[in-house]
């Protein structure tokens, strides 16, 4: 996918090649094969080279050759200061290396000439930096990173040319940047082990399905890897070939916050452990356990979790109150860091570790636990997209750095959302920005489920990793529009950005999975019943309305995407609009319908069609695809046909004399306030500065007081103490409002799943007639949504 960036420069022509070429450096040219030498041993470059390769004999007819002597008019690839054939060019042209020397995985692509020689040097300040930047001359001649992911066909160049004064320079904004395999039982697992690669082994993840996943990591500029590891899934380290996929590919792989030293212990513990996987009770058979696997990874790259959870997710066992926790946790850290001691560096403040403090480690570390300042601090959203801490002057100033583990995809409480993956990229783009500002700038990972349909969100995710100045740059919806393109074209872009623009705001006030008003893991059974949400008539008829108005513009676009793209459109954009509509469909007609008020046909025809959808995509390219997609992720009620019954409560009545605001209506001059365009319900809203005020002139009937209904992002404490704003009538004293949730509350819960926090207060007014309300924020983080005033 060809960026702004990148237009600035290249030039693209289908013109015969003649005089005007030799003002230019010819990477694709109709006659001519491209060579590209490349003479070091480095095994992440040479993959990337092979892929280069590839994707070249699919953009022309010519295609690259590699090679191991430096020719004209060739690619020379290398690492500065380790590749003499590079080295010397770099002498002889004079050319500066400066901005990437000693950098992390940086690179610089320059053409220089001399007469009749021309060259396009590619050089990386280290093996995985060269690798980006052989990938990028895969971006320049138009090849997505989704090119077998997503079945995005590059078309075809008889010609791609660069001015030859061209150079790029890039490196990484965060150091270790990659992505989960999660919750993987309904998609990639079965597609893997009996699609793609079949196997014998029941659950069997392999080389042949990891490589794959390496290559798209290496496309998108990451490096990490935290393998699948639920119980249906053969451990990533018990199958033959999946450790040196990752060599091969220069991933480093690493683990989630219940795998520690590289022990997926859902299921490792059952085949190699001994006794109770309890610390208290069977501290040397855990310590043995992780010495094995340690000897095993000698000479790996891996960044390795420290601490301890239960065997799966859940609180250690052997513990019962938080003294307890913090006690055993003080003696697991030091033990642990004694084995990679032993076995992985006698310093061990040279081998990457993280510590996560995940859901109830986290108030074990608040309580005072000692971590040691070489390991980097990994912090969690709330698992809905909601960053839970920000770290404070002194963690920020951790030898060990700041690191961030965030979900576009979830299962668990208050209610899964493992089928379409919703989570709203402004959203995304807010939370990753503040958390980048704050200092975390380590390690991102992002818990993509699947890695299909999550598509779009780990692109942006790491995207920003690699480079949050320019996507803070263009936006988020020129980010998306610049995807689109990259996929279909221009103007299919241009109409297809605001029907997946009004996608993400439409799953923003509710996700598809969230519309039966189910919640799961909830010990009342009625929670698992599909019942009515809190919406009247009105607000449900222009729902479907509004979704079947996006679905039918998805089917026309689908008429212009040429024939080598529909199944990229298929997988990107068709499915999830149609499959999240008829979801709404189903739910919605099902909801008037007990109130004689709609047709249950309606609603089981929204769910056959969501059936069928499912089912052209499972045999999309001749099957590639097979088992990959399942509308029914463990198989919840919210996903079933629903079934034909009455309510015994009436619709919800519409509210009335109502007065509806958005962020965008208030005055925020010399306030400071910026609009945040894409989220909320809206897809506006306003997040204020701490003591920055905004306010709105309205006219209302009242003679004695307001009811003000507030509606704001339900993000988190940023400074994790308070989140308050004040708000005021006229010239009334200002009432202090705090919307702070605690822990997993049901106010918590209720704010997840419909994407607001919601605060109502009642104010006096002097009379009938002009008012004047303000809103200030009282603390940093405060992004205000909707104002209703009754």
């Amino acid at each position: 996918m060809m960026n702004k960036k990148i237009a600035l420069f290249l030039f693209l022509s289908i013109c015969v090649f003649d005089a005007f070429a030799t003002a230019q450096f010819e990477l694709i040219r109709r006659d001519k094969q491209t060579q590209v030498t490349y003479n070091g041993t480095d095994p992440v470059v040479k993959t990337a080279i092979d892929m280069l390769l590839d994707d070249a004999r699919r953009v022309s007819e010519q295609g690259f050759i590699n090679s191991r002597d430096v020719k004209n008019g060739g690619v020379i690839v290398g690492v500065a200061g380790k590749d003499a054939a590079l080295d010397q060019l770099l002498s002889r042209f004079k050319v500066d290396i400066s901005a990437i020397k000693g950098e992390w995985e940086a690179f610089k692509l320059q053409v220089v000439q001399e007469k009749n020689e021309s060259y396009l040097l590619v050089i990386g300040s280290d093996p995985r930096g060269t690798a980006y930047g052989v990938l990028e001359l895969s971006r320049l001649i138009g090849v997505s990173p989704w090119v077998w992911w997503a079945d995005v066909s590059p078309g075809k160049r008889d010609e791609v040319a660069l001015p030859l004064n061209y150079y790029d320079v890039q490196k990484p904004s965060v150091q270790y940047r990659g992505i989960f395999l999660n919750d993987e039982d309904w998609g990639l697992m079965p597609w893997s082990s009996m699609t793609y690669e079949p196997s014998d082994r029941k659950g069997q993840i392999g080389p042949k399905t990891y490589s794959r996943i390496f290559e798209l990591l290496l496309r998108l500029r990451a490096n990490t890897l935290w393998p699948a590891m639920h119980e249906v899934t053969i451990p990533f380290y018990f199958t033959p070939g999946n450790k040196e996929a990752a060599a091969k590919y220069g991933i480093l792989l690493g683990t989630s916050h219940c795998e520690p030293l590289m022990r997926n212990s859902a299921r490792e513990w059952d085949v190699s452990g001994k006794g109770d996987y309890n610390y208290v009770t069977n501290r040397q058979e855990l310590l043995n356990y992780w010495a094995e696997r340690l000897q095993e990874l000698q000479g790996a790259e891996n960044i390795f979790t420290i601490g301890l959870r239960g065997k799966h997710d859940g609180m250690m066992q052997g513990v019962k109150t938080l003294a307890e926790h913090k006690a055993v946790l003080s003696q697991v850290l030091p033990d642990q860091r004694e084995l990679l001691k032993k076995y992985t560096n006698p310093d061990p403040t040279k081998v990457p570790q993280v510590f996560i403090p995940y859901k109830e480690v986290l108030d074990v570390y608040n309580d005072g636990l000692d971590v040691p300042e070489d390991v980097t601090m990994v912090w969690c959203d709330d698992n809905y997209g909601y960053i839970k801490h920000f770290p404070d002057e002194t963690e920020r100033a951790r030898n060990g750095g700041n690191g961030l583990y965030y979900h576009v995809s979830y299962w668990g409480r208050p209610h899964d959302y493992l089928w379409l993956s919703t989570i709203n990229p402004a959203l995304l783009h807010q939370q990753m920005s503040l958390a980048y500002d704050k200092g975390v700038r380590k390690l991102w990972i992002v818990n993509v489920g699947d890695i299909k349909p999550a598509e779009y969100q780990t692109e942006l995710f790491l995207d920003m990793a690699w480079d949050i100045e320019a996507v803070n740059k263009t936006g988020v919806s020129a980010h998306l529009l610049s995807w689109l393109e990259g996929k279909f074209g221009e103007q299919e872009a241009k109409s297809l950005l605001p029907i997946m623009n009004e996608y993400y705001r439409l799953a923003y006030i509710r996700k598809p999975e969230h519309m039966g008003n189910t919640r799961m893991e909830e010990q009342d059974p009625h929670y698992k019943i599909v019942k009515d949400l809190d919406w009247n008539e009105e607000e449900i008829r222009q729902r479907i309305n509004d979704y079947v108005k996006l679905s039918d513009q998805v089917e026309e676009i689908a008429r212009q995407i040429s024939p080598a793209q529909q199944s990229a459109y298929f997988q990107l954009v068709k499915y999830p609009v149609q499959a999240a509509a008829q979801m709404n469909q189903k739910l919605l007609q099902a909801q008037l319908a007990r109130h004689d008020k709609g047709s249950w046909n309606d609603s089981h025809r929204a769910f056959d069609s969501i059936v069928s959808l499912t089912a052209r995509y499972n045999g999309l390219e001749d099957g590639k695809w097979n088992r990959i997609m399942d509308y029914k992720p463990r198989n919840l009620a919210v996903y079933q046909k629903i079934p034909e019954e009455k309510s015994n409560r009436p619709l919800v009545e519409q509210q009335q004399p109502k007065y509806s605001f958005n962020a965008e209506d208030f005055d925020k001059r010399e306030t400071g306030a910026r609009v945040i365009t894409g989220l909320g319900y809206s897809n506006r809203m306003l997040s204020l500065p701490k003591g920055g005020q905004v306010s709105l002139e309205f006219t209302h009937d009242a003679t004695d007081s307001l009811v003000i209904e507030v509606r704001l992002l339900p993000n988190h404490a940023v400074d994790g103490k308070k989140l308050r704003f004040g708000i005021a009538v006229d010239d009334q004293p200002m009432q202090e409002v705090s919307y702070k949730t605690e822990g997993r509350s049901e106010e918590w819960k209720r704010n997840v799943l419909r994407n607001q926090a919601i605060r109502v207060v009642k104010l006096p007014v002097g009379a009938a007639g002009k008012h004047r309300l303000q809103i200030k924020a009282l603390d940093e983080g405060v992004v205000l949504d909707q104002v209703m005033i009754f």
